[in-house]
């Protein structure tokens, strides 16, 4: 909030009696960022050792019994005591951080020991709710509702809700959505309820609690969603991009999922009624219009309706911070539709590319009128112009771009040597999804050791010497020794922390999985500088796919 923002904010607190007449602005830490920094660092590094050795002394007493509880509370209620002390020095609020770590760990440890998951979750949830309203540091508490809203997720998850789906997925919807309704009702008391000044303090509690837990309630439901267009395929395989493209991709029963997205449009024409309430101006009809396509959109994907509700709330109560947030984890959503295969990539493409129609219309029909009203000023058509020439710059700029790329694929095409290398066995988990598949080619093994961890500031490339049919074998790393002449250069592609041979993907047609299975070689077209580009897959006598 800006100084000038906050003046006023605090003289219309003091003249509507929410403060005392003597009511001033809080002292403010001068410090310099870095010097903050460095002495959170420094914090760290002291106190973490120091708990290492404090749970080696302790031993067995931290597995066995009530010792998990017992540790755990006594060293709560000691960052507690340091926390909640008056001009605390940083140094010594940082050491506390860590020791909240610790002690909720060990009551982690007992509570998901002798309790079921749903149990140990929620009554560590509470703890860390408690906690946050009994200390006083407004980021400590947005990062402990957070761990809160993360921990009621899965204690509203009990065994008979996950059973609702194949994969729980519907399990995890109801529970973000419920994570969401609790927020939302804390900022409804907090507006109507806790509006005197003797509630000021736990209002402030509130406001940091929510922003934690909202923000996570919004990136599970982005993660829920799957990856985001062209996110997915450059993810790459590791644990988080497999397990987020599984919970993309795979689908629960019809009226299971017509009913998810049932109640997404509803809560998304719940937003646009709350915003146009609010705010009267959007009362036009080109506003009307862009809430109808992204209510339509909504009901398309099942998490988008409350993520914009969550958008039209925090909007119209000036948290811009947390709405611009919804924002992000809307275009996300949104760029996820891409790889849902309940839709055929046709239909996809359909409502996408019409939503945009729509939208682009209405862009043009909301500033229409601004370009028939006189300019009253020169210099407000000269800084149109302005604005229009870089506007038209950079689009020609984007178009020049994407164009030369295009130019120079073309040409490797058209020029390139054609080159065939033989694929090798895939994960069959991995082979096919979605759109494509997993390519994965024979490498020598002592090429991929002296490729694995190499860092290099350009390219490596490989010598590769081809049969008479075309057919190429990976020999050795290049060291520019001369070629000869059955040999030649690719260069090699950064993938995930390694080195691949162009891609490690193939995509195609909808529907075209089984054609594409039988592959047995990739088809290369390679330039002599090395450079390559995939155009195809064959099968085993090098026939076209």
């Amino acid at each position: 909030m800006s100084t000038e923002r906050f003046d006023r904010t605090l003289h219309a607190a003091i003249a509507a009696g929410i403060l005392p007449a003597g009511a001033i602005r809080p002292a403010q830490d001068a410090r310099p960022w870095p010097v903050v920094l460095l002495t959170g660092l420094g914090a760290w590094l002291a106190a973490v050792p120091l708990l290492g050795v404090v749970g080696m002394l302790l031993g067995d007493l931290i597995h066995r019994g009530v010792g998990p509880y017992l540790i755990g509370v006594l060293v709560l209620i000691a960052a507690l005591v340091v926390l909640r002390s008056k001009d605390l020095p940083l140094f010594v609020e940082q050491l506390a951080v860590p020791a909240l770590l610790v002690g909720g760990g060990s009551l982690a440890f007992g509570l998901f020991r002798d309790l079921p998951m749903q149990g140990a979750a929620a009554l560590l949830a509470v703890v860390a709710v408690g906690i946050a309203i009994a200390i006083r540091q407004p980021w400590l508490r947005v990062l402990l509702g957070a761990a809160a809203a993360l921990l009621t997720t899965f204690a509203c998850m009990p065994e008979h809700w996950v059973r609702l789906g194949r994969d729980a997925r519907v399990a995890f919807w109801l529970a973000w959505h419920l994570v969401l309704a609790i927020a939302l009702v804390a900022l409804w008391v907090q507006r109507t309820l806790l509006t005197g000044g003797k509630h000021a303090r736990h209002a402030a509690a509130i406001e940091s609690l929510a922003a934690g837990w909202l923000l996570t309630a919004l990136a599970g439901l982005a993660f829920w969603s799957g990856m985001s267009f062209m996110v997915g395929a450059s993810l790459g395989g590791g644990v988080a991009g497999e397990l987020a493209r599984e919970l993309g991709t795979r689908s629960s029963a019809w009226w299971q999922i017509e009913t998810l997205r049932a109640t997404s449009l509803i809560l998304a024409l719940g937003a646009a009624l709350w915003l146009a309430l609010g705010w009267p101006a959007l009362r036009r009809a080109w506003c009307v219009g862009v809430a109808a396509v992204l209510v339509a959109l909504a009901g398309f994907m099942p998490a988008l309706g409350a993520v914009l509700l969550v958008l039209a709330v925090c909007a119209r109560a000036a948290r811009w911070r947390i709405a611009a947030a919804a924002a992000l984890a809307a275009a996300w959503i949104i760029g996820s539709f891409y790889y849902q295969l309940d839709w055929p990539l046709s239909t996809k493409a359909l409502v996408l590319v019409g939503c945009a129609a729509l939208l682009a219309a209405l862009a043009w029909f909301a500033t229409r009128g601004e370009r028939a009203m006189p300019r009253a000023a020169a210099s407000s058509r000269v800084s149109t112009r302005a604005s229009q020439a870089v506007i038209a710059l950079g689009a020609l700029a984007v178009l020049a771009v994407a164009n030369i790329g295009i130019w120079q694929k073309e040409n490797l095409i058209a020029h390139g040597e054609p080159v065939y290398v033989e694929l090798a066995p895939a994960d069959p988990r991995s082979l096919m999804q979605g759109d494509f598949m997993r390519l994965n080619f024979r490498i020598p093994g002592d090429v991929q050791n002296r490729l694995d961890g190499l860092l290099s500031a350009e390219r490596p490339r490989v010598v590769a010497r081809r049969d008479a049919r075309g057919v190429a074998t990976l020999v050795r790393l290049d060291d520019g020794t001369p070629l000869a002449a059955d040999e030649l250069r690719v260069e090699l592609t950064p993938k995930d922390g390694r080195w691949i041979l162009v891609s490690d993907a193939w995509f195609f047609k909808e529907g075209e999985g089984d054609r594409f299975a039988q592959a047995k070689y990739g088809e290369f077209r390679v330039a002599p500088d090395g450079r390559a580009l995939l155009v195809g897959v064959r099968g085993a006598a090098l026939q076209p796919l």
